[in-house]
C-alpha cells in the first residue's frame, strides 16, 4: 500500500465531475504532512502518464490532479 492509497480510494468513491481539497485534508487522509515540493504544480501533473508516489496511486482512477495556483489547494478533474 502506497502513500497515497487512502487519496486514491477516496477519489474512487467520487462522483463529481471536478472537486477541489486543501493539502491539510489530503494531509489527514495519507496520514504525514505533504512535502515542499507538493507546492508545484509538476507534483501533481501528468498523473496518468508519469512516475512518483501520487501518479501511482492515482492512475486506476477517474481523475486527473492539478494544483490551484497561488494555493495550497489540488482541484481533481474527471477525465472520464
Amino acid at each position: 500500500m502506497g502513500k497515497f492509497t487512502a487519496l486514491a480510494d477516496y477519489c474512487r468513491e467520487q462522483k463529481l465531475r471536478e472537486f477541489e481539497l486543501p493539502f491539510s485534508k489530503i494531509a489527514a487522509m495519507i496520514g504525514t504532512r505533504l512535502p515542499a515540493s507538493a507546492q508545484r504544480p509538476q507534483y501533481w501533473a501528468n498523473v496518468v502518464d508519469g512516475t512518483g508516489p501520487v501518479r501511482a496511486a492515482m492512475k486506476n482512477t477517474a481523475y486527473e490532479t492539478f494544483l490551484v495556483a497561488g494555493s495550497k489547494r489540488v482541484r481533481f478533474q474527471r477525465e472520464f
